[in-house]
């Protein structure tokens, strides 16, 4: 007879708070000496390049009013998401939202380039946010009526926004003076967001992104109807139980969610862009799946990790340059960051237990 030792995951009876809030420090720390290894295997300057990623942004108020611009649709799209990830309601669709949220925006001044008054870059930001939930009515009815997995449907659908996009930009959307580039016609000035910091490209944006990470607080901790969302994440039949709707929750989640990330999408080209380019896609929505699982899917904690995934957004710019690093080692550093936060939560809401087991010979 032989024994045979093997280890399992058991569920920590309580987690502690102090361990819970230094779990994102730790990954902090294991992401920099993982890619600390990976850099000195690349034959670069490791010094020079987490300087670069990590101080360059913050030195001079130029660079750090870039990560302030970075930061706004980041936080936007995550807080959104986050609701519906407490709700276990997962939305990676978020991309496609803020492209639909960029294009009804965009309809305003390229449908009506002489007009102008006060009211123009307000309705830019309500129809961009009606556009992002409008493109998460699909995969909600599919989930409520179907049982479709919300996960693959918003996938597709950005890849569907992608390519409307695309067609928008280079058939009836496409500048006549625009020298054959696919993008639309320049903004008037009405129709872009007021500037918040003289002499930086840091608009009203920046506000309404706070202003939604206070509201999204409230909602999650305050009030009742967020108690039910978060009742149903964590025990589904219990909420069932509890009279609380499924299909409620599904569907406030997916439109929360899509309404920011369109939100985002109308403040992205009424802000930085001033027009509709295919550059709007820049993954803002996949990114913001690391910023709410890095805050812990905690309004407060998204408010930081927002602000440490936009540094690392204008750091890696930098030290493509600086450093001579290429792009993916940039991504590596952002996936692997999320890859050591779950690891380091997982860690505190689990223990490793050792079982054995005997086998006859």
């Amino acid at each position: 007879m032989s024994v045979l030792s093997a280890y399992r995951l058991v569920r920590r009876s309580s987690a502690s708070r102090k361990v819970a809030v230094l779990a994102p420090l730790g990954a902090l720390v294991a992401t920099i000496v993982l890619n600390l290894c990976l850099y000195l295997a690349m034959g670069k300057d490791a010094g020079a390049v987490f300087h670069a990623m990590l101080v360059e942004p913050l030195v001079s108020w130029s660079s750090f009013s870039e990560v302030l611009l970075k930061m706004t649709p980041l936080l936007l799209i995550a807080q959104g998401l986050a609701i519906g990830f407490r709700a276990n309601v997962v939305n990676i669709g978020a991309e496609g939202q803020f492209i639909l949220g960029a294009i009804f925006a965009a309809s305003i001044p390229v449908w009506f380039p002489q007009a102008t008054g006060g009211w123009i870059w307000p309705l830019m930001l309500l129809l961009g946010g009606i556009g992002g939930a409008l493109w998460a009515v699909v995969p909600a009815f599919w989930r409520v009526r179907l049982n479709a997995s919300e996960i693959l449907v918003t996938l597709m659908m950005s890849l569907i926004a992608t390519q409307l996009l695309a067609y928008l930009l280079v058939g009836p959307w496409k500048d006549p003076m625009g020298f054959n580039f696919p993008q639309s016609v320049m903004f008037q000035m009405d129709a872009t967001l007021p500037l918040l910091i003289p002499g930086t490209r840091v608009n009203v944006a920046l506000v309404l992104a706070l202003v939604v990470t206070l509201a999204a607080w409230v909602y999650m901790q305050r009030s009742f109807q967020g108690y039910q969302l978060v009742v149903g994440g964590l025990a589904p039949q219990a909420s069932a139980y509890a009279g609380f709707s499924e299909s409620r929750a599904v569907w406030l989640s997916l439109l929360i969610g899509g309404f920011a990330a369109g939100l985002a999408g109308a403040a992205e080209v009424a802000g930085p862009l001033g027009q509709l380019q295919r550059s709007v896609a820049s993954g803002y929505g996949y990114a913001a799946i690391i910023v709410a699982y890095l805050g812990g899917l905690n309004p407060i904690g998204i408010l930081f990790s927002s602000l440490l995934i936009a540094i690392l957004y204008i750091g890696g710019d930098n030290a493509m340059v600086s450093a001579e690093l290429p792009v993916a080692a940039v991504r590596v550093f952002q996936g692997s960051l999320l890859v050591c936060y779950l690891a380091a939560i997982t860690l505190v809401r689990y223990r490793l237990v050792r079982v054995k087991s005997e086998v006859r010979a």
